[in-house]
């Protein structure tokens, strides 16, 4: 791909690299040497240091060494380990996109019903810093946004399913323009419009999301006192899981009670990861 970031990495290559970020923080207190995380996820330790500083921009070393020091910090006044606290602190975000202003625009009930019927969209595959990513949209905003965990067509088959009447014509190309914008290292747009779909009180909790502050993370219980339903805790994380809109509707930035990363629709080391590729940001 022509002039793509490089921090953007395929499947395989984020694979690796999400299982050295658990890996890190996981045993952050034993301090482990580059060799026994390059070993750990097959590499060897030149080319593991090499791909792990170009998708963080620092080194495997100087990574364990901020979650080291943020889990020492606040172990000392909060948590009952440094283990502990590498998990609850050491991965809090720096802030998502601060200069992007995002709209959610909500799927009329004309639209829901009908399948997106009318509907004309893209949709395209790019690299991204997490592996490659379906991305899809129509002439209101970004509707998907979805990491390829497996195959595409498993991505493609969800995407399909919640617009069936739609018309979505292949744009790889878009989707790579998009992706540049998102998390690349040139100008980045004023603005980015989301088309989602969802039941109002899904749009509630996704709304709520992007209010979040640059450099906060929440638990599922903030998230229903914010929506004023503090009853709902169970129904704001189904909420989360259905969030087709990844990273720009920050789902992974809520947490458990205690700063435990809980579930994720994307894959658990996925989110770490995304947590750790801000908070080096």
């Amino acid at each position: 791909m022509g002039n793509t970031p490089e921090h953007f990495v395929g499947r395989r290559d984020f694979a690796r690299i999400a299982r050295a970020v658990a890996y890190i923080d996981t045993y952050a207190v034993r301090q482990p040497s580059l060799r026994a995380v390059a070993d750990h996820v097959g590499l060897s330790e030149f080319h593991f240091n090499r791909l792990f500083r170009r998708w963080a921009g620092l080194t495997p070393k100087q990574y364990l060494q901020r979650v080291t020091a943020a889990a020492a910090e606040a172990a000392l006044t909060e948590e009952p380990s440094v283990l502990d606290a590498a998990h609850a602190v050491g991965l809090s975000g720096s802030g998502r996109l601060h200069d992007l202003m995002i709209q959610l625009h909500a799927q009329t009930p004309a639209e829901v019903r009908s399948g997106g019927a009318g509907v004309a969209g893209w949709h395209g595959i790019s690299h991204t810093p997490f592996g490659s990513a379906l991305f899809a949209g129509t002439s209101r905003g970004l509707c998907h946004l979805g990491f390829i965990e497996t195959h595409v067509d498993a991505e493609c088959a969800r995407l399909f399913a919640r617009w069936p009447a739609a018309r979505f014509a292949q744009d790889d190309a878009r989707a790579e323009s998009l992706a540049r914008q998102v998390w690349g290292t040139g100008t980045r747009p004023a603005d980015l419009l989301l088309h989602a779909q969802g039941t109002p009180f899904q749009l509630k909790v996704w709304e709520a999301l992007l209010r979040l502050p640059d450099g906060a993370d929440v638990t599922y219980t903030d998230v229903a006192r914010n929506i004023g339903r503090p009853e709902a805790v169970r129904a704001v994380a189904s909420a989360v899981g259905a969030n087709d809109i990844a990273w720009l509707i920050p789902c992974h930035r809520v947490l458990r009670k205690g700063g435990a990363l809980g579930g994720y629709r994307w894959g658990l080391d996925r989110k770490r990861a995304m947590l750790a590729w801000e908070s080096l940001r």
